[in-house]
């Protein structure tokens, strides 16, 4: 049976790992959705990223004031032209024209007067072509400030989202490993790719549709009035419907979206274990389950997603019927107005394009809520990764010592849950040069030792040197680049194999890759791929076996010159006879280097200078291997199998 839907969105949004690392960490969680915290907050934090293109912003702000005017007064300089064919066609002087009229109409007659026959047929004509030619300038004009409005708009929104991906990425680089422990890596995915598009979705049209509407709204306004304050009073009544009504919807809107989101990373979260897993999905035939569980995750998100897109598209229509409502109040008492003379079949017919472009606007900026409240949820989630707290920094006088290898733990403990001790009370040296060797159940602790090395975690109690200075003196960065790791979970980057082994050391030669590759014993197989060292590996490494992966991270660090060395279950994914060709080359590998050894196989560790048999936390056994054979305690008991009776 599927999991309910409650365990499975706690599950994709609460992740953490738990087996390898002696009970699971618990620390930073990305959220999985909700209510949104502080959307003020998050438009500002948004609006920050344009502060760079202020002057660009201004000229979008003057093309938009441009192209808003000549819009409405192209569509002022069609009352004249009706004025003077009504009175073309009735023979009566026109009454009760505006100021506005008035100046569009001398505009006009400043240009066709220059014509005048005396022939009124011929005199109309001439004023309704020299209006077709100034509108068409006019317009021109409109054309060419909304082409480099949305021109510099582009340049904007696309700079701003290169730097929130890159501060977002950044960001990522300095987080602790705690972090990744606790989130999924489809919840971290989405981050960059469906909240950010609909940031940047917001920042090319919404952005300039908000500015855009408010200006139009301020400018309609403004002739609205000159032409008739009484329409104008009647056309504003409707205002708080629209305010109220939007209002109403948009908080039930910004609450769905949110939701939406966190389903939708859920969702991702899933399908990226899913896939990444098909193989061992396959062997238990748990497909079916698998889509039983992703199809309550799919039913979830598509509910979520049809109640945010349901009152976010509602909102149009909704505004859109209030506003012909709006526009036929407004036309009937424009239509009283002119019976009684105190309008302009002109300026009846203006007001009345002014009123509907007065509610569009609203409209406008209503319907451009949906994608609003879609980007304001992307922004928080972004920018919640944003601060989340990373890694503390080194002090500026942080020890950048070199590091010999002299390594001692002293009483340590530490657990992932403050509740929940995972190593109590660990004491061990080592000297530079020696091996030392963890083995124990799993759960035991023992890769809970190497994470605090690398302070990948910091301890609780107890002090952990190296070369007799405390880890947490030295600087962060130069005590990882002097402690090598090869984990058991293989990890090859797109590129070469030459690149992919020279990540252990960047300055490191072509001489020296190869010299590495050949102490892993994977010289040989790599000399059999179609281009040698210079074959392009893709998928990590999707075209190798587990076993050859394991030998070009083995490579990986051999090539390093860190003299600490930490290899956890490094040879669990190569055969025999190719793990013997590994320990002659990890041998040599290891002569000058301190290194800490994880292994289930035990053969691995027979030849380590000490031996530390961990369970529950705590070292249990020490010794090197014929002295805990001798004990036949534990150690004798994994080794053969074997346990002694009392």
């Amino acid at each position: 049976m599927a999991r309910n839907l409650e365990q499975l969105q706690r599950q994709y949004n609460k992740k953490a790992t738990a087996e390898r690392m002696g009970g699971g960490p618990r620390g930073p969680r990305i959220a999985g959705g909700g209510k949104m915290k502080n959307s003020r907050k998050t438009i500002a934090r948004m609006l920050s990223y344009l502060s760079p293109y202020k002057f660009r912003l201004i000229a979008v702000l003057v093309c938009m004031l441009c192209s808003t005017v000549t819009s409405l007064f192209g569509s002022y300089m069609l009352a004249p032209v009706i004025n003077r064919l009504t009175v073309f066609v009735t023979g009566h002087e026109m009454e009760g024209m505006s100021a506005m009229e008035a100046v569009a109409d001398r505009i006009i007659s400043a240009f066709s007067g220059q014509t005048e026959t005396g022939d009124p047929r011929t005199d109309a004509l001439g004023f309704i072509l020299w209006a077709i030619a100034i509108l068409a300038v006019i317009y021109g004009i409109g054309i060419i400030s909304t082409y480099l409005q949305a021109r510099l708009m582009l340049t904007i929104s696309q700079g701003s989202i290169e730097k929130i991906r890159n501060d977002l990425f950044t960001k990522l680089q300095r987080l602790p490993v705690r972090f990744f422990d606790r989130n999924p890596t489809g919840e971290i995915m989405s981050r960059f790719t469906n909240d950010i598009d609909n940031i940047d979705v917001m920042i090319n049209n919404s952005l300039t549709s908000l500015f855009s509407g408010t200006v139009t709204l301020i400018g309609t306004f403004i002739f609205m009035i000159t032409t008739n304050w009484i329409l104008t009073i009647v056309t504003i009544v409707f205002i708080p419907i629209f305010a109220l009504g939007g209002g109403a919807i948009g908080k039930l809107s910004s609450r769905y979206y949110s939701g939406q989101q966190a389903a939708l990373g859920a969702v991702n979260g899933y399908t990226e274990e899913t896939v990444t897993g098909q193989k061992v999905i396959k062997v238990f035939n748990h497909e079916k389950t698998c889509v039983e569980e992703f199809d309550e995750l799919n039913d979830d998100m598509r509910n979520k997603q049809f109640k945010a897109q349901f009152w976010g598209g509602v909102m149009g229509p909704i505004m859109g019927n209030t506003s012909q409502i709006s526009y036929g109040v407004t036309i009937g008492i424009g239509g009283i107005l002119m019976v009684f003379g105190s309008l302009t079949p002109g300026a009846l017919t203006l007001f009345a394009q002014y009123s509907r472009q007065f509610s569009m606007p609203i409209n406008m900026i209503s319907q451009q809520m949906t994608t609003l409240f879609a980007a304001l949820a992307g922004a928080e989630r972004v920018f919640e990764v944003m601060d989340t707290p990373p890694e503390e920094p080194s002090a500026p006088d942080a020890l950048k010592d070199q590091i010999q290898g002299e390594v001692v733990l002293k009483d340590v403990s530490f657990g992932y849950d403050p509740d929940k001790t995972v190593l109590k009370h660990i004491s061990l040296y080592a000297h530079p040069g020696q091996k030392i060797a963890f083995v124990g159940s799993t759960g035991a602790g023992k890769t809970t030792v190497t994470n605090l090395l690398n302070r990948f975690y910091d301890i609780e109690e107890g002090e952990i040197t190296i070369d007799g200075k405390n880890i947490k003196d030295f600087d962060r960065d130069w005590l990882r680049e002097n402690i090598a790791m090869v984990l058991q979970d293989t990890h090859l980057f797109t590129g070469t194999v030459k690149d992919n082994i020279r990540y252990g050391r960047l300055d490191a030669t072509d001489e020296e890759i190869v010299a590495a590759a050949k102490t892993a014993s994977a010289h040989s197989f790599i000399m059999r791929l179609e281009k040698g060292y210079d074959t392009v590996l893709e998928g990590d490494g999707a075209n190798l076996s587990q076993g050859q992966r394991q030998l070009l991270n083995i490579a990986r660090a051999a090539v390093s010159k860190a003299p600490i060395l930490v290899l956890d279950e490094a040879t669990s994914s190569v055969d025999t006879r190719t793990e013997r060709h590994i320990e002659h080359g990890m041998d040599r590998l290891m002569k000058n280097r301190t290194t800490f050894v994880i292994a289930h196989r035990l053969s691995t560790v027979r030849n380590s200078n000490a031996i530390m048999v961990l369970e529950q936390g705590e070292i249990i056994e020490r010794g090197d291997h014929d002295q805990l054979l001798e004990m036949k305690g534990r150690y004798y008991e994994l080794y053969t199998g074997v346990k002694e009776l009392d």
